[in-house]
């Protein structure tokens, strides 16, 4: 018998396929056990460093996002830090300022910057966790 849920699912299903693959990471909230498992796993990790007030920050969101619509970005695992009220991470990543970037490679940390606003530069940071 077919249902609603039977019909969405195939109707979601033959959507996504006709759209082609969708990628993207999805930045999250900073988890400790999340973040712990992707780098036990030899994941590719981005630690952001955000604050709502800060126009750097602002800047980078539309750019992280375009890069996570990239194919070889599409195993990236993203989490996010709150400036302003996770101070205990701050200390933790050795972190001063808001708009830093940390990426990693698995457990080893392989790049991080503040204040970048450019493209490229942020694009190439990411390809060196991968």
């Amino acid at each position: 018998m077919i249902n609603r849920r039977f019909v969405l699912t195939a109707t979601l299903t033959a959507v996504g396929t006709l759209a082609g693959p969708a990628f993207a990471f999805v930045s999250r909230l900073f988890d400790s056990k999340a973040f712990d498992a992707a780098q036990a796993a030899g994941k590719s990790i981005l630690v952001e460093v955000s604050a709502p007030w800060c126009p750097t920050c602002k800047v980078q969101k539309p750019i992280l996002s375009n890069l996570a619509n990239q194919a070889k970005f599409k195993d990236l695992v993203a989490f996010e830090i709150d400036f302003d009220s996770q101070k205990d991470l701050l200390k933790k990543f050795g972190v001063s300022m808001q708009s830093t970037l940390i990426s990693f490679k698995g457990a080893k940390e392989v790049a991080r910057s503040t204040g970048i606003t450019n493209a490229a530069a942020i694009e190439a940071q990411l390809d060196k966790s991968l």
